[in-house]
């Protein structure tokens, strides 16, 4: 497995973390709830990706949320599976923030991370609703990236 996939399941497990429990940002960061020989073994670069995808995310999140409800059809925010809502988020942020990574790319990593972590028809909503927001993107409502702190 490509060590970015590994960063963006870790960020996609700390935003789940985030969101039903609201464990601190700091606590995210530092992967603290992960178990020391899975944190050990992976590699610093895996860490770093992942970390810029949680801070980011987390940082962006009123931003992020909007446009998420922006595209959903027929869909209550309120009623989005964590899951989904993570893998939605995180992807949304790569997909406003970071031009340097394909919207193709990031749009078939969070499809499969939905397939391997989410309900059997996640994937078609989360592809649909990321697919709307990379026309939006690309149309031009892109943001600012988020200073690197």
């Amino acid at each position: 497995m490509a060590s970015r996939r590994k960063g963006r399941i870790l960020a996609f497990q700390a935003l789940y973390c985030w969101e039903s429990n609201r464990v601190p940002a700091c606590e995210l960061v530092t992967f603290s709830w992960l178990e020391e020989e899975k944190l050990t073994a992976l590699n610093p670069g895996i860490t770093d990706f992942s970390r810029i995808l949680i801070t980011g995310t987390i940082e962006n999140i009123e931003t992020i949320d909007a446009m998420i409800k922006k595209h959903l059809e027929h869909w209550d925010f309120s009623r989005l599976n964590r899951v989904d809502l993570a893998i939605l988020r995180m992807s949304v942020f790569t997909l406003m923030f970071q031009s340097d990574i394909s919207p193709s790319i990031v749009i078939d990593e969070a499809i499969g991370i939905s397939k391997e972590f989410g309900t059997d028809d996640s994937y078609r909503f989360i592809n649909g609703v990321l697919d709307s927001i990379r026309l939006t993107v690309q149309a031009g409502e892109k943001q600012p990236c988020p200073s690197k702190n």
